[in-house]
C-alpha cells in the first residue's frame, strides 16, 4: 500500500462550504465578491443551513452542529469532485484504505457540552444523553465523514484555535506529498454561537461591542463571531489527471510557526506571522514579486489587524504596496477553527476568477494600516504576465499558531 514520496503539485478538485452568506462554496465566493455580508444583530450564523435537508432526523440527532455543518460541506465537495457521495466507498476513485481525512476544530462539539451541563445541573446524571461523548469530541467531525464515505486511511482532528482549518489541509498536503495517502478530504468546521462561548469571549473583551466586523478600518473593535464549514478534496496531480478531474487550483506550499509570545496577542512586530508568510512561499518555490493577492486573516481586532500589516510588509518588501490584501471576515465574521479552511476555497475560487474581493466597511484609514485593502468593491487582479495567480491565505490562532497557505488557480 505504501508509495514513494512524491515532488509533484497537489491540486484541489472539490471544494464544499457552509457559511452565514448561505449554503455551497459558490454562493461563498459570488456573495462575498457582490459585497453581501452575512453578520446580523451582531452575529454570523448559518442561517440558510437545515441539517435536515443533508441527513436524516436519527442522524440530526446524533451529529452536534459542527458536525453536522462538516457533512453537509463534505458532500458538495466530492460531488464537485466527481465522486459519488454515496453511504460506504462505491463512489471513491481510489482504494478506501488511502483517503484519508483531516478536519480542523477549535472547539468541538459545544452546542453537546452545553446541552449536556444544562441537563446535568436541571435533572440530573441520569438524564445525560449516552451520546454526550461521542458528539462533542473534537474528532466527531472526522470520523463522522470516514464512517459516512468509508474512508479508510488516516482520521483525526486538528486543533490549533484559529488556524485549524488551514492546518488541516497543509497536513492533508504533506501527507500526499510523503506517499502515504492518494488523496485527503482536508477542512474546518465550528459552530460555537452558544451563550458559553459568547460570554467567554466577551469576558476577554475581545468581540465587537458595535456588532460590526471591518477589518484594519480605525473604527474597528473586535471580532464578530460566526459558524461555518469548509471541505476541500486534494489529489496528486497524476492521479488526478488519470481519472480526469477538473482541478480548481494548487495548494502550493504551507508553513506554520509559533510567537511564543502570549496566549491570546500577537507579537506586536509581527515577526512570527512574517515568518511564516515567508516559509508558505520557500515550500512553493516562489518569490514575494510572485504573490498577486493576500487574503488576510483579518480579525477587525486592533491588535491583529497592525500586527498582520507588519507582517505582510516584512514579508513581501516593498511588493506588499501593489497587491491587494482583503478579509473574509468582513463579510462571515470569525469561524474560529473553521476560517482557515472556508478562507482557503474563498481564496481559490477568487484566483480562479482573477479577482481581489472586498474587504466590506474599510472606510476609515489608520496610520500604519496603509496596504491596499480593497475597499468598496471587488476589483480584476493584475497580473503582469499570463500565468496562474497566486495569494497567500493567512491564518492566527491563539496561542500563537501563525499558519499560511500559498495557493495557485487552474
Amino acid at each position: 500500500m505504501a508509495a514513494e514520496p512524491t515532488s509533484e503539485r497537489i491540486v484541489v478538485t472539490g471544494v464544499g462550504a457552509v457559511t452565514p452568506l448561505g449554503v455551497g462554496a459558490r454562493t461563498l465566493h459570488e456573495r462575498w465578491s457582490a459585497g453581501v455580508c452575512g453578520i446580523a444583530d451582531g452575529e454570523a450564523p448559518c442561517a440558510d443551513f437545515d441539517p435536515r435537508e443533508f441527513l436524516s432526523a436519527k442522524e440530526v440527532r446524533r451529529a452536534d452542529r459542527f458536525t453536522q455543518l462538516a457533512i453537509a460541506a463534505c458532500q458538495e465537495a466530492l460531488l464537485d469532485a466527481g465522486w459519488a457521495p454515496a453511504a460506504g466507498s462505491d463512489g471513491i476513485p481510489y482504494d478506501p484504505r488511502r483517503v484519508g481525512c483531516v478536519l480542523g476544530t477549535g472547539i468541538g462539539g459545544i452546542h453537546t457540552l452545553v446541552d449536556g451541563q444544562d441537563a446535568l445541573r436541571e435533572q440530573g446524571p441520569q438524564r445525560v444523553s449516552p451520546l454526550s461523548v461521542p458528539l462533542m469530541m473534537a474528532n466527531a467531525g472526522a470520523a463522522a465523514l470516514s464512517l459516512r464515505h468509508g474512508l479508510r486511511g488516516p482520521s483525526f482532528a486538528l486543533s490549533t484555535a484559529c488556524s485549524s482549518g488551514a492546518d488541516a489541509i497543509g497536513s492533508a498536503m504533506r501527507m500526499l506529498r510523503a506517499g502515504e495517502v492518494d488523496a485527503v478530504l482536508a477542512g474546518g468546521s465550528e459552530a460555537g454561537l452558544t451563550p458559553l462561548a459568547r460570554a467567554a469571549f466577551g469576558a476577554l473583551e475581545a468581540l465587537s461591542k458595535s456588532g460590526i466586523s471591518r477589518p484594519f478600518d480605525a473604527r474597528r473593535d473586535g471580532f464578530v463571531m460566526g459558524e461555518g464549514a469548509a471541505v476541500l478534496v486534494l489529489e496528486r496531480e497524476s492521479a488526478a489527471g488519470e481519472r480526469g478531474a477538473r482541478v480548481l487550483g494548487a495548494l502550493r506550499g504551507y508553513a506554520a510557526t509559533s510567537d511564543a509570545h502570549h496566549i491570546t496577542a500577537p507579537r506586536d512586530d509581527g515577526a512570527g506571522q512574517a515568518d511564516a508568510m515567508l516559509m508558505a512561499m520557500a515550500d512553493a518555490g516562489v518569490e514575494a514579486q510572485d504573490i498577486d493577492y493576500v487574503n488576510a486573516h483579518g480579525t477587525s481586532t486592533p491588535l491583529n489587524d497592525r500586527a498582520e500589516t507588519k507582517a505582510i510588509k516584512l514579508a513581501l518588501g516593498d511588493h506588499a504596496s501593489r497587491i491587494p490584501v482583503s478579509s473574509t471576515k468582513s463579510a462571515i465574521g470569525h469561524l474560529l477553527g473553521a476560517a482557515g479552511a472556508v478562507e482557503a476555497v474563498a481564496t481559490l475560487l477568487a484566483l480562479r476568477d482573477r479577482i481581489a474581493p472586498p474587504t466590506l466597511g474599510w472606510a476609515e484609514a489608520e496610520e500604519g494600516l496603509d496596504l491596499d485593502y480593497v475597499p468598496g468593491a471587488a476589483r480584476p487582479l493584475a497580473l503582469g504576465q499570463q500565468r496562474p495567480a497566486l495569494a497567500l491565505s493567512n491564518s492566527f490562532g491563539f496561542g500563537g499558531h501563525n499558519t499560511v497557505l500559498c495557493m495557485e488557480a487552474p
